[in-house]
C-alpha cells in the first residue's frame, strides 16, 4: 500500500484561495494526495468561493477555515503558500516539508474595488480557474 503525499495550501485567513487549491485538489489528485488547507490566522469560509466552486461542481461547502497551528503534528511533505502574507510568515514545520510559493490574486479584495456583484464574482471566477489550471496541469511538476 502506498502512502499518500501530504499536502498543505496555506493563506492568510484560509477563507478563499486555499478552500479553492484544497477542492480543486481533492477532485483531480484525492486518490493520490491528502490534501489539507489552513491560514495564519482562520476568517472562516467564503460564501462567494463555495458558490464559485460550485459552480464548477466542486463542493467545498463541508469544508472549515483552520489554524496552521492544527497542523503542528501531522507529517507534511509540500506546504503550498498561495498568497504573499502566507509566503513571509510560513511558520517552520517539524517536518522536512517542501514549501513552494504560487501567488494567487485575493479575491475578497478585488471584490471590495469592483464596480458591481457581477463584476465581484468576475474576481472569484478568475482566480478560482487560475488555480484550477494549477492544481490540474502543474501541481505534480511543482512539487518535484
Amino acid at each position: 500500500m502506498t502512502t499518500k503525499t501530504k499536502l498543505l495550501f496555506l493563506c492568510t485567513g484560509n477563507s478563499c484561495r486555499s478552500q479553492m487549491a484544497e477542492g480543486w485538489t481533492r477532485h483531480f489528485h484525492g486518490d493520490s494526495l491528502e490534501v489539507y488547507s489552513a491560514g495564519i490566522e482562520a476568517h472562516g469560509l467564503n460564501p462567494n468561493a463555495v458558490a464559485v466552486m460550485s459552480e464548477a461542481g466542486v463542493d467545498i461547502s463541508g469544508q472549515s477555515s483552520k489554524l496552521v497551528s492544527l497542523f503542528s503534528d501531522v507529517p507534511l511533505d509540500v506546504v503550498i503558500t498561495v498568497c504573499g502574507h502566507a509566503d513571509e510568515n510560513c511558520p517552520i514545520f517539524r517536518t522536512e516539508a517542501k514549501v513552494i510559493h504560487v501567488g494567487f490574486d485575493d479575491p475578497p479584495k478585488l471584490a471590495r474595488e469592483a464596480a458591481s456583484p457581477a463584476e465581484a464574482m468576475g474576481h472569484y471566477r478568475r482566480v478560482r480557474d487560475e488555480i484550477r489550471d494549477f492544481v490540474r496541469d502543474r501541481l505534480r511538476s511543482s512539487m518535484g
